[in-house]
Formats: structure tokens, sequence, C-alpha cells
């Protein structure tokens, strides 16, 4: 579990996170969403002790990260993928790691084979794609095995399958129990990950909640065999009613079970009877376009 509350950061006179507070519980994978700037990785590192606070607190089950007698052991983080030394080999790096958080040496190897680099385990870090070091990255959080997982842009550098392999280990871990906090700048695949939202915007939290609740609900699209006779029937109920794609109606501010009152009552024969929700981007430039 992460609890943060009030925390804030100033540099001189400016308020780069202004009294940001929320709780992480188990299970759940939390999408950190917000523009450049907005504060996201410096919350990240001011709940990891990399960054002190002006004020405030966070903690990673019950205590600051700095104060666990074994942090890397209770919560993975990945916040920079190049903060490697380029000269040691993938293998050797995550060895040393190893090492540090009391791992024994034989899990090296089976996180080397999870995230795919057992072929370049040898191969120094200075030449690794991007890609390569960001799984480099996810293998030092996974070592050992912790049960909160802080990851900064992880999907930097992977192409479409590794953003898919991602996915299904951070929802792997979240289903076993795991609490994961996840920030991007890949709006569609984070709609696809996570099951919360926290939107940050100007150093605050201006949204935070489950994704379909923010997703929320735009109307219903409706598709009838007399399209026209339904149209008529619900302007005459008060619906302001639009046409939309390949013959539908978009019925504005309507939920499904209004509008299919209607066309029952009408005797419409209906093929289509859906919410419309809005996409992640259109919430996202909405709640902090202000910010």
């Amino acid at each position: 579990m992460i609890t943060v509350s009030g925390l804030t950061k100033q540099y001189g006179g400016r308020t780069v996170v202004d009294d940001v507070s929320f709780t992480l519980e188990p299970g759940t994978v939390t999408g950190f969403l917000g523009p450049n700037g907005a504060g996201k990785t410096t919350t990240m590192r001011m709940t990891t002790g990399l960054v002190p606070s002006t004020a405030g607190s966070a903690f990673v089950d019950g205590r600051p990260y700095a104060a666990l007698p074994n942090p890397g052991a209770v919560m993975g983080t990945l916040i920079d993928a190049s903060a490697v030394h380029p000269g040691r080999t993938g293998r050797t790096h995550l060895r040393l790691l190893a090492d540090t958080i009391g791992v024994p040496a034989s899990r090296v190897d089976e996180v080397l084979e999870l995230v795919a680099l057992t072929g370049a385990a040898r191969r120094r870090i200075g030449g690794y794609s991007l890609g390569m070091r960001q799984r480099l990255g996810i293998a030092g959080a996974l070592l050992a095995d912790p049960p909160v997982l802080m990851f900064d842009e992880p999907a930097n550098g992977l192409d479409p399958e590794g953003i898919r392999w991602m996915r299904g280990l951070l929802r792997g871990h979240a289903a076993r129990g795991g609490t994961v906090l996840l920030s991007s700048h890949l709006l569609g695949e984070v709609e696809h990950t996570v099951d919360r939202l926290l939107v940050i915007g100007g150093g605050r939290i201006v949204a935070d909640g489950p994704v379909a609740s923010l997703l929320g609900s735009d109307g219903t699209s409706v598709r009838s065999a007399d399209p026209a006779g339904l149209a008529a029937d619900l302007a005459a109920k008060g619906f302001e009613v639009s046409p939309g794609d390949d013959g539908a109606l978009v019925v504005v501010g309507a939920a499904p079970g209004d509008v299919g009152a209607v066309a029952a009552a009408g005797g419409h024969m209906l093929s289509e009877l859906r919410p419309l929700q809005r996409g992640l981007e259109d919430v996202f430039f909405s709640l902090t376009a202000a910010a």
C-alpha cells in the first residue's frame, strides 16, 4: 500500500507539487497521468525519498520508503531506466542489485527470462536499446518479487508486443494482490491497463477515481429499422437526437434504458443500443486544460 498525504514540493518560490494526497490499495493498477511538468515524476521521487518534500508525507507499507529495512523487497521502482552503468553487463547489474537486497543469484536468471533479456544478459548495457534498458529496469524492480511496483513511463522504447507484455505483467501482479502505480503518456495503453486514474495538473490532483467513472457516458447510440420514426419519437419526449455513424442515432445525455423505453413504446425494432463513452484523451485534456 502507498499512502501520500499533503505532499508538497517547492523550488524557490515555485510550487511544483501542491498538497497531493492519495492512497493506493492492493489489487489495483493505478494510472498517474498529467502533462509534462505537472508533477508526476517529482511526486514519485518524493515517495521513494530521492527528492525531499517541502511538506507532507509518503508511506509505503506504513513507513517512509527510506526507513524500510529492505526497501527493494517492499516496492520495486523504475524511475529512470538510463540510471545504470553503461560498462556493466545486464547480468552483472542485476547481480549487484540482488546482492544489495538479499536475493539469491538464481533469481537474476529468472527475471532475465521473464523480461526476455536472457540472450542479451552478457552484453554491456551501453549497447542496449531504450526498450532493452526499460526491460532491464523492470527486471531490477521485480528481483525481490515486491508487493508494490512504481513505474515511471515504463513503456518508453517498447514495441507493441513489449507494451502488450508489460500490460499482462502489471495486470497479473495486481491480480495476485499487488499494488501498481504507473505513469505514462500513452493514454490509449493506460486506458486498457489500469483500474483507477490519478490525474495531476499544475501540481495538484484534478481527478481521482475508477476509469469507468471518470470516462462516464456522453449518451446512447441506437440503431433502428426506422431511424426517422425513432428520432421523431425521441424528440417528442424531449431528447436531443443527432445523426451518428452509418445510420445510427446519437441521443445526447440519455441512458440506454431511457432510449430503449421510448423505442419499445413506439414499437421500434432495434439492432443496437449502447452507451457512448468519452475517450481517455478527451477526459485528459478537459481535466488538465485549465490546470
